[in-house]
């Protein structure tokens, strides 16, 4: 029965688990760490959220720099090096006793971290899949959104362990999960006798086929291409208005009067639910045209974003929850898809680590933005209305995409 199961959905089960473990405690996982490090070490809320912005690189300087080393070396050398440097930076951060070692810790799971996950495994899989490109990557994609249920098990082992005990077991688990799932990985199919979907190379006809239809672009084509240019300012906007929630979602439910407790379930729910996007629309991305279902997406960014200026109540705050989640989890699939089927692949992991670093502009520029905001006016409301202006303005950019 195994051997029916074409290959490249080995490569998406790996890397969903990889992402699950991985963006589990590297990103979501952050904020279970953020108070032990506080009362252990006196530290301010600036010099410890100073950490989350290197960890961040991995979206920034880390994603095109992965992206040229994935198309030379290939996804199964890089992640296997990121698993590991993961796994030394959560113990070197359970070390830590200065603040400058927590930095440079930090630093070091940013880089495995960029190594293992979103660049790096969306190579992997995109180069495995043609016409279902977009529910694997919708699949592989879930795994990161699912990662925010390890913030309960961190929690967990901090009570148990306390915080360097549970640093320690995360790093140790991460190389018993991580390493042998990296040699799953395998490069294009073409070298196993596949073609993508599952296509032998003896099938003439169908392969043929394939290949006549199949859309290939020189990097520096690409970086002219005005389709591409497009896509790094639209995904600019979706980071900024993603990065600006995720970061500030807590501090402004609080600041009209809704509890902590309750804003952490949203904050906990809000990954979750994305995990339906991903699925849903990566899959309606194989069927329909892509620009279509990415409007659709922002469509519903604007629908959750202006939900979110009336969050005090809460049948709007449930509309947040039933808009906002699934549109930035299906753009981060479709946005992959998109590539791979406007330029091909020989350069994918280029393309997608340049759009990467153009998101992590906006997600610097987004959260920065509103916290000066909130400094200047008290209310968060004029920046929830802005940024769904701002994807509004997408959902034009997104239609004027072409082949």
């Amino acid at each position: 029965m195994f051997k029916e199961i074409y290959y490249g959905w080995w490569i998406v089960i790996a890397c969903f688990f990889i992402g699950f473990y991985v963006s589990g405690i590297t990103f979501y996982g952050f904020t279970a760490l953020f108070e032990p490090f506080r009362k252990e070490f006196g530290w301010s809320y600036t010099e410890i959220s100073l950490a989350a912005s290197l960890r961040g690189m991995e979206m920034g300087i880390f994603a095109p720099l992965m992206g040229f080393l994935v198309d030379r070396w290939g996804s199964r050398r890089i992640i296997l090096v990121g698993i590991v440097t993961v796994g030394l930076g959560l113990i070197m951060l359970s070390f830590t006793r200065s603040l400058w070692m927590f930095y440079g810790a930090f630093l070091l799971i940013g880089f495995g971290a960029g190594g293992s996950t979103s660049v790096v495994t969306m190579s992997a899989v995109a180069l495995w899949f043609d016409k279902n490109v977009g529910k694997a990557l919708g699949v592989m994609a879930s795994g990161f959104g699912a990662g925010g249920l390890m913030v309960p098990v961190i929690v967990w082992l901090i009570e148990v362990f306390h915080w360097q005990g549970a640093l320690i077991v995360l790093g140790v688990g991460g190389w018993v999960l991580g390493i042998p799932l990296s040699f799953v990985i395998r490069s294009k199919p073409e070298q196993y006798d596949d073609l993508s979907d599952g296509r032998q190379v003896g099938d003439s006809t169908a392969g043929d086929e394939r290949r006549a239809k199949a859309v290939e672009a020189s990097f520096r084509e690409v970086l002219k291409n005005r389709s591409f240019l497009l896509l790094n300012l639209i995904e600019a906007i979706r980071m900024m208005a993603v990065s600006t929630v995720a970061i500030h979602v807590m501090p402004y439910l609080g600041s009209i009067g809704i509890s902590r407790s309750r804003a952490g379930l949203v904050a906990a729910a809000i990954p979750v639910i994305s995990v339906v996007g991903r699925l849903f629309l990566g899959w309606l991305g194989d069927i329909f045209d892509k620009r279509y279902v990415m409007s659709l997406a922002f469509g519903f960014m604007v629908a959750g974003l202006v939900a979110f200026c009336f969050a005090q109540v809460e049948w709007s705050l449930f509309l947040f929850l039933l808009f906002f989640p699934p549109s930035f989890g299906g753009m981060m699939v479709l946005r992959g898809a998109t590539l791979r089927e406007y330029f091909g692949r020989d350069s994918f992991g280029k393309m997608i680590g340049v759009v990467m670093g153009s998101a992590s502009v906006g997600g610097i520029i987004g959260p920065t933005l509103a916290g000066w905001v909130f400094d200047s006016l008290g209310s968060y409301f004029s920046i929830w209305l802005g940024l769904s202006g701002l994807a509004a303005v997408a959902v034009i950019l997104v239609l004027r995409l072409k082949r």
